[in-house]
């Protein structure tokens, strides 16, 4: 399986004293300056995950849908109510 990646530099996870240039970082297909690459092509420590902040977070949570609608939680309430017991 072919995935895009961009090579990045950060810090090293051991040393942050010292940057590497030698990390991937998954990308969209048509980024500038994408690479197809394989999985087997990237050894484990060369993938860099972008730290995830609370901003990001705090950002998903007003985008995120519920995943319950009102139906299926009256459902469950009822359900609750005829056998006495949760899920």
């Amino acid at each position: 399986m072919c995935l895009s990646l961009l090579q990045v530099s950060a810090p090293d996870p051991s040393d942050p004293t010292v940057m590497r240039t030698d990390f991937w970082m998954p990308c969209s297909p048509g980024a500038p300056g994408a690479t197809e690459k394989n999985w087997v092509d990237i050894e484990p420590h060369q993938l860099w995950e972008e730290p995830v902040s609370m901003r990001d977070m705090e950002a998903s949570l007003t985008r995120s849908k519920p995943s319950v609608n009102t139906n299926d939680m009256e459902k469950m309430t009822q359900f609750t109510r005829d056998f006495g017991s949760e899920g």
